[in-house]
């Protein structure tokens, strides 16, 4: 058993923490926001995390992150169930022309989904109940502990609090998110530099919530992730008869910035026929919440073979996050929590072994999930800039073949379940269209996407509308 030091937690922190300590070890939470959860009924009301830019924004768990938490700690998906959150299949929603009829084996697509503030007091409740989780909230870290072993490589032994406290381990976990502050952490100690790659993903989100009457969501007409043109449209379905609706633009798109008032946010919504019946129903926000300057960020804490601290290892978006728009933040970095369980269980390790085998296991598990959703947010946000600027737009083949793949889906049952594969992060799309005969029927079903829109204003019409 380790004695496990965590920073930050959030809802892949609190995963993490419940799956080291169901596997015998002892772990000290560390979040820095002090309030604590409420009951979930009334955290979305009653709970702020501060620390948490995204905390009241939309959210949605894809189907990857229901797989992988259902098999390793399924008393979270029963306890997020029991606070109202939805268990919702897209296939269950669409009529059986688009599907075919369901098959046995669609239950895959299924999600169990909710408001991230009601979702994440859940979880904490099982939190607070497991004995080997010490949980410190308004606990700010402030500095990293070394220890000097003689080496041009620091080891971590604890984390430095604001308070004054020192707090030892065997190992530090940096689940601390988006925030994350560890590369400073690790130089004030004298490690090497961290290799990171970080730039704004360029996009700009414009969001509200809704609520029925009777706990129904709206009918589902089109994709969640609906790309109109200029801007794309999220409509994601969550717990207790509420819902999400977002306006996803680029940062470059100045019309679109009056989408901060909510009767142009909407009457964009409205002009899409898809979405418009989204908006009919009671207003959870009075105003579109409005999240920008958004980074893709990644961390290599390996760099030319050796570890730049041994000690500390960071897990899901302490480690590489992107734009959240295709929702994969939360199942990538639930199957990071998964590989760094196992990694753990092998007990006591050499620190430099450990080091390697975490950056070996992360190049593993999620890196191929990060780079694609970096490739494709690339190829979207380069496809609507484009249209800001009045000139065609040349997608590499991967972008290309994912478009494809999405106007094909509305044609075909086989190749709506590809793009709900892909888009439920249960599938790489490299990995769907290395199957036989799968590229070739993707292009010559939807290879005419360019031109297969949704329906909805162009790009002038829809000015107007803003402009209205």
């Amino acid at each position: 058993m380790s004695r496990v030091i965590q920073i930050g937690g959030g809802v892949v922190g609190l995963c993490t923490a419940l799956l080291l300590a169901r596997d015998g070890h002892e772990v000290t939470v560390l979040e820095r926001d002090a309030l604590e959860p409420t009951d979930p009924g009334d955290a979305w009301d009653a709970w702020q995390r501060r620390g948490v830019n995204q905390f009241r924004l939309l959210h949605y768990f894809l189907p990857r992150f229901r797989e992988v938490i259902e098999v390793n700690l399924p008393d979270v998906i029963s306890t997020m169930e029991d606070a109202g959150a939805l268990r919702f299949n897209p296939l269950e929603a669409l009529p059986a022309e688009f599907t075919g009829g369901l098959r046995p084996d669609d239950t895959r697509f299924t999600s169990v989904t909710a408001r991230r503030p009601i979702a994440e007091a859940a979880i904490a409740q099982l939190v607070a109940a497991t004995p080997e989780i010490t949980m410190r909230r308004g606990a700010v870290v402030t500095n990293l502990l070394a220890r000097d072993n003689g080496s041009e490589v620091p080891h971590v032994v604890g984390v430095r609090l604001e308070s004054g406290d020192e707090v030892r381990g065997d190992v530090v976990i940096d689940a601390g998110g988006r925030r994350s502050a560890l590369p400073s952490l690790l130089d004030a100690i004298g490690a090497r530099p961290v290799v990171e790659e970080k730039a704004d993903c360029g996009f700009v989100y414009y969001g509200r919530h809704f609520r029925s009457g009777d706990g129904s969501i709206p009918a589902l007409f089109g994709p969640l992730l609906m790309q109109c043109g200029s801007i794309s449209i999220l409509t994601l379905p969550a717990d207790n008869g509420t819902w999400g609706v977002g306006i996803i633009t680029s940062a470059r798109d100045s019309e679109l910035r009056a989408a901060r008032d909510v009767g142009v946010w909407e009457r964009v919504v409205k002009s899409y026929p898809l979405a418009a019946h989204w908006v009919d129903g009671e207003p959870l926000d009075a105003t579109p919440i409005v999240m920008a300057s958004i980074e893709d960020r990644h961390r290599a804490f390996v760099v030319d073979g050796a570890p730049v601290a041994t000690g500390v290892l960071a897990v899901g978006d302490a480690w590489a996050c992107t734009n959240p728009s295709v929702g994969r933040g939360i199942s990538i970095g639930a199957i990071h929590a998964v590989a760094l369980r196992d990694l753990l269980a092998d007990g006591p390790q050499d620190p430099v072994e450990l080091a390697c085998r975490w950056h070996d296991a992360t190049l593993a598990s999620t890196e191929p999930w990060y780079r694609d959703t970096l490739a494709y947010d690339e190829g979207r946000l380069a496809e609507i800039d484009a249209l800001l600027d009045g000139r065609d737009f040349e997608p590499d083949l991967e972008f290309e073949m994912v478009q494809a793949l999405q106007s094909a889906a509305g044609k075909d049952p086989e190749m709506l379940r590809h793009t709900l594969e892909v888009v439920g992060a249960l599938e790489l799309p490299e990995e769907i269209f290395s199957q036989p005969g799968v590229a070739e029927r993707t292009m010559a079903m939807g290879g005419d996407w360019r031109t297969n829109e949704l329906p909805g204003p162009d790009r002038d019409s829809l000015v107007k509308v803003v402009r209205a």
